[in-house]
């Protein structure tokens, strides 16, 4: 396997703890409201922001697809906020981040999340962009809105290459 080779892994709260928090209703704090015609499921992840009279912004992405094997040649990463996602429709998709050394993308890894999940992408973490699979997809994010420049991009001398793990 090549050094710039990347096997998709499944998503799970704990492989992902390093880059952010999943969101996902599956064993989350959660009761009832509205005379019990509702659950809660409360506090998911936590929205971080940072810089000069930051604040949240809720917006809907709509993603083009992506085709597996995916050369991958860019990563950002946003410093004076998280940014999470979460999809609006069971559309299979990857989350894609990297740990940062001294400044570089590092040790990157790309995770297939299951229907229902999203994910909280720590502030100053690198990250892919939004990459749907198969078909065009929509999804929520919240990020950070505010004075200051909040996205730095990497581009890779090198393309990594994303594949889904052998059958």
């Amino acid at each position: 396997m090549s050094d710039r080779a990347i096997t998709i892994e499944p998503l799970t709260a704990e492989a992902f703890a390093p880059f952010g928090q999943v969101i996902e209703t599956a064993g989350a704090h959660h009761y009832p409201i509205n005379n019990g015609k509702t659950e809660r499921y409360h506090d998911l992840a936590r929205v971080e922001l940072g810089g000069v009279h930051p604040r949240p912004l809720i917006s809907i992405f709509r993603g083009e697809p992506y085709a597996l094997p995916l050369s991958l040649k860019l990563v950002e990463r946003h410093p004076l906020g998280s940014q999470a996602f979460y999809p609006l429709s069971n559309t299979p998709w990857l989350v894609i981040v990297a740990e940062d050394a001294g400044g570089t993308p590092t040790s990157l890894r790309a995770f297939r999340p299951q229907p229902g999940q999203g994910v909280n992408i720590a502030m100053n973490t690198w990250h892919g962009v939004l990459t749907p699979l198969e078909m065009p997809a929509d999804f929520l994010v919240v990020d950070r809105g505010g004075d200051g420049n909040n996205l730095e991009e990497h581009h890779f001398d090198r393309p990594y290459v994303i594949s889904a793990p052998a059958q």
